[in-house]
């Protein structure tokens, strides 16, 4: 079974990665949250900002003294020092003795502005031979597109992903509410960066690992988002959004979503909502069928789910194993029993920001559990600790 403590009670050193030292050099999303994912795990974590307001992030919402909610999920169990790496020399030092003794820098600069810092990859390879050093960047570092500033709406449109998820009737693409494309950067670079330590483990030698936000993002849309044009030689440019439906049904006293894809879950939903004559119809048949006349079957289907509550329709579709869920509010998700007994969600007191809600990380090692025993660090609160480390004295 997995650990159950707390993860607040849990010492940073009993997690996976206890032991690996993580130089984040990010800010925004998509560094911060590939860094905090592995401090989550037990690595320890420095963030080295540059004096003034540091991370963005922590300005972009409403911060209490530098911490913003947005920064204090994506910045937990680091530690923050402030150095000057484009213009103090002493501090240039300091960031290198801190490098000799990383496992993992992590940086996502533009292409290039390291190397003109002198904090490239080749550079910091000469002090640290088995180091693993990560490039995030939006586009890549060649390209027409390399040396763009880039947010993560920028990347849902050149990925493909707000086509995908346009309006079925227009067409008109739409963006994604949440930065999914910063998420899924940090997730995969998270992944490769572990990966590169176990390749570490067993060849003894450190390597440069580039991920780019739209490979990334295109890797993510692929299997189904670009379906049409896998088979090579029989490409269709037909669209994601013309093909698939918003399964999102009002009710009589709110909304729900429910699917039937297998020939028994159909079987179970013209039970469920009464109408058993759909088997007979001919376009229904066959799974295929119900995908080609997909907007006629869900049109059918939601002017049935209006006339009663979610709560009876849930109850009718559990009975006959078809998978469904309520539409909720974020108020009411965060109290609903499954989330409850999961206890993905935490409360912690921050000493500047006050009691906060989060998730804990989601996944749950038997014998290395994860941590939320470090709070999100206020801009430099670690500098003089970690200078101290480092026998240097300011």
């Amino acid at each position: 079974m997995p650990d159950s403590r707390d993860p607040q009670d849990v010492d940073p050193s009993e997690g996976p990665l206890a032991g690996y030292r993580v130089l984040d050099l990010t800010t925004m999303i998509s560094g911060p949250m590939a860094t905090c994912l592995l401090g989550d795990q037990g690595a320890d974590v420095i963030k080295i900002e540059a004096p003034g307001i540091g991370d963005l992030v922590r300005m972009l919402g409403a911060p209490r003294e530098g911490i913003t909610a947005t920064f204090a999920t994506t910045n937990r169990n680091k530690r923050s020092i402030v150095l000057d790496l484009k213009k103090s020399q002493d501090d240039l030092a300091a960031f290198k003795k801190l490098v000799a003794t990383a496992d993992v820098v992590v940086q996502n600069f533009r292409p290039g502005v390291v190397d003109r810092m002198g904090i490239g990859e080749a550079n910091l390879r000469k002090i640290n031979p088995k180091l693993i050093y990560v490039s995030i960047s939006g586009f890549g570092e060649s390209g027409p597109y390399s040396s763009k500033r880039v947010y993560d709406p920028v990347i849902q449109a050149l990925s493909g992903l707000a086509t995908i998820q346009g309006d079925r009737g227009q067409g008109r693409p739409k963006m994604m509410r949440v930065v999914i494309p910063d998420k899924i950067s940090a997730m995969t670079a998270a992944q490769a960066i572990t990966a590169a330590l176990l390749g570490r483990e067993r060849t003894g030698k450190g390597q440069h690992v580039r991920l780019s936000m739209l490979d990334a993002m295109i890797a993510l849309t692929w299997p189904e988002g670009y379906a049409g044009h896998t088979f090579v030689g029989s490409e269709i440019d037909v669209p994601r959004n013309a093909l698939a439906q918003d399964l999102v049904f009002e009710t009589k006293d709110g909304y729900m979503t429910a699917g039937a894809v297998s020939d028994s879950e159909w079987q179970g939903l013209t039970r469920a909502l009464e109408h058993p004559e759909w088997l007979d119809d001919e376009r229904f048949k066959t799974a295929g069928g119900r995908v080609a006349y997909a907007k006629e079957r869900l049109d059918q289907t939601g002017d049935v789910l209006k006339t009663r509550t979610t709560e009876e329709w849930m109850e009718k579709l559990d009975a006959e194993q078809v998978p469904c869920a309520p539409i909720l509010p974020l108020s009411e998700v965060i109290k609903h029993p499954q989330v409850a007994e999961n206890g993905i969600l935490v409360e912690t007191d921050h000493p500047v920001a006050g009691r906060i809600r989060q998730a804990r990380a989601a996944a749950r090692f038997e014998g290395t559990p994860t941590t939320l025993a470090r709070p999100a660090p206020t801009l430099g609160q670690h500098t003089e600790e970690i200078l101290a480390e480092l026998g240097i004295q300011r």
